[in-house]
């Protein structure tokens, strides 16, 4: 069987925070998901944080390298939350479905500003288009898994595993969003429907 990798996950910039700017930046986060990061300034996040515009300059060198923070925690934290609930299930098919339900969770708080913004913004962007690669690894790995312990009919696992990858990387260049009108987080609820219903051996 694999052995576990890290996956949906990113390095985290580099610095160290005080418990005052590791607030700020943790309510940054969550204002960016919310708002996006192209259409505000630092001059309104600091108003909608409540803090100077210094205490904001303070966490990067500029506001590219603040943005590019923002994205690696989302991804960071994200990434690291996925792995628990796969590591909570034993069963193959479990960890599967649970590996895909978990991004889908982990991708609700994004809002379509921030996904679109996220697609516009060229750091951004290879963020998120590497974590997809990491991720579609991931799903590889617990594919190949499940049917080496005969979780899975007996399918051709380099087959399944490749449509997936296709599907994680359309989801991810926004091709699923355009054509079917459906969230990043709601394509991955559906693909874990289809992938498990469609490899699960019978009883």
């Amino acid at each position: 069987m694999s052995s576990y990798s890290p996956s949906f996950a990113v390095e985290l910039v580099g610095r160290e925070h005080s418990p005052r700017q590791a607030d700020v930046f943790a309510r940054l986060v969550a204002l960016t998901l919310e708002r996006g990061f192209a259409r505000y300034t630092l001059e309104q996040a600091a108003v909608a944080l409540r803090c100077s515009k210094s205490t904001i300059y303070a966490l990067a060198g500029s506001r590219e390298q603040l943005i590019r923070a923002v994205v690696v925690s989302f991804f960071r934290e994200a990434a690291e939350r996925v792995e628990r609930r796969v590591a909570a299930e034993s069963d193959p098919v479990r960890r599967v479905e649970a590996y895909l339900l978990a991004v889908a969770d982990e991708l609700r708080p994004a809002s379509a500003a921030f996904m679109d913004d996220v697609a516009a913004f060229p750091p951004a962007r290879e963020i998120y288009e590497r974590n997809t690669v990491i991720a579609t690894q991931r799903v590889r790995e617990l594919i190949l898994d499940g049917i080496e312990l005969r979780a899975f009919r007996d399918v051709p696992a380099e087959f399944v595993a490749e449509v997936v990858t296709s599907a994680m990387v359309r989801i991810q260049q926004g091709v699923f969003a355009k054509n079917t009108g459906l969230t990043d987080a709601e394509s991955y609820a559906d693909l874990a429907n289809l992938v498990v219903n469609g490899i699960i051996r019978p009883s």
